[in-house]
């Protein structure tokens, strides 16, 4: 495993900076909120969601939807939080602290779904970014199947952005996708219900790179990196939509976001970290040195 990049800057590792907006308007730091599962293996979910943020210089806040046992070789159960709790924990911190930008991972069920799609409503956060989170990277059921609908039609059409990857995507709408044309139709589809734009994430594709393609309506764009051959990728999804979701509350807009996003969760999976016996953590702390 090569760690060549283990501590040096986003700068120096090709993530540059657009010209910041104003959006914060003088809080001292940007705000960031996740609404997503608890892994207590603290690969994905809510802790790397916030390692990220912290990695990034954002302040971050938790609606946790359900607590998971899981490890790096799979989860064993989980526990959701009421509806009702979910939606007062986003009502909580918006309408106090604020939300400069916020994402969602693991919903789990329909009536969590609705509470968030509800909480969001209410309290108009601006920049959400949707990660929609099927399955574990072990497999593991992670949304109830009659979920998938209120997920379609009560969050994405709230969303400025919606990332799935290619299984995610194949679900939401319908069909099988395994090359790069239907990616690009995948986008436009997922497009019509109602996101500001989507980015559909190449990953699973066999025999090629780590190929990602933006749609916003009008502008289509691929971001291309070569793969990177690790078995540990836990928390990939999570960290990419998390720094995306960083980088908007920072002030970025939307494709630059995108981009940095992309950028450093490669970082993270290059630097990747080997601990247990299955599928091991990306490092979303690869710019902070170890001793």
């Amino acid at each position: 495993m090569p760690r060549g990049t283990r501590g040096r800057s986003p700068r120096e590792a090709g993530i540059t900076s657009p010209d910041e907006g104003t959006k914060t308007g003088g809080v001292p730091r940007p705000r960031a909120l996740t609404i997503a599962g608890s892994d207590s293996g603290g690969g994905a979910g809510i802790q790397a969601d916030l390692k990220t943020f912290s990695a990034l210089g954002v302040f971050g806040m938790t609606a946790i939807t359900a607590v998971t046992v899981q490890n790096t070789k799979g989860v064993s159960g989980y526990e959701e939080l009421s509806p009702e709790t979910v939606g007062n924990q986003i009502r909580a911190v918006a309408t106090d602290i604020g939300v400069d930008a916020a994402k969602t991972g693991m919903l789990a069920s329909t009536p969590i779904v609705e509470a968030v799609a509800e909480a969001l409503s209410q309290t108009h956060i601006a920049n959400l970014v949707v990660d929609p989170v099927f399955v574990s990277k072990h497999g593991n059921a992670l949304l109830a199947r009659d979920a998938v609908t209120a997920l379609r039609e009560r969050v994405l059409p709230l969303a400025t952005l919606v990332t799935p990857n290619l299984p995610e995507a194949s679900e939401l709408i319908g069909f099988r996708i395994d090359s790069r044309e239907l990616m690009a139709r995948a986008a436009r589809e997922l497009h019509k219900y109602g996101p500001g734009a989507v980015l559909v994430k190449g990953g699973h594709l066999e025999n090629e790179g780590a190929p990602d393609v933006f749609f916003d309506g009008i502008r289509e764009e691929w971001l291309n990196c070569g793969r990177i051959r690790t078995p540990h990728t836990h928390g990939t999804g999570c960290t990419l939509s998390a720094a995306i979701t960083a980088y908007l509350a920072k002030g970025w807009g939307l494709f630059d976001a995108v981009r940095g996003g992309k950028s450093f969760v490669t970082e993270a999976i290059r630097n990747a970290l080997p601990f247990g016996q299955g599928i091991g953590p990306v490092d979303q702390l690869w710019s902070i040195p170890t001793a």
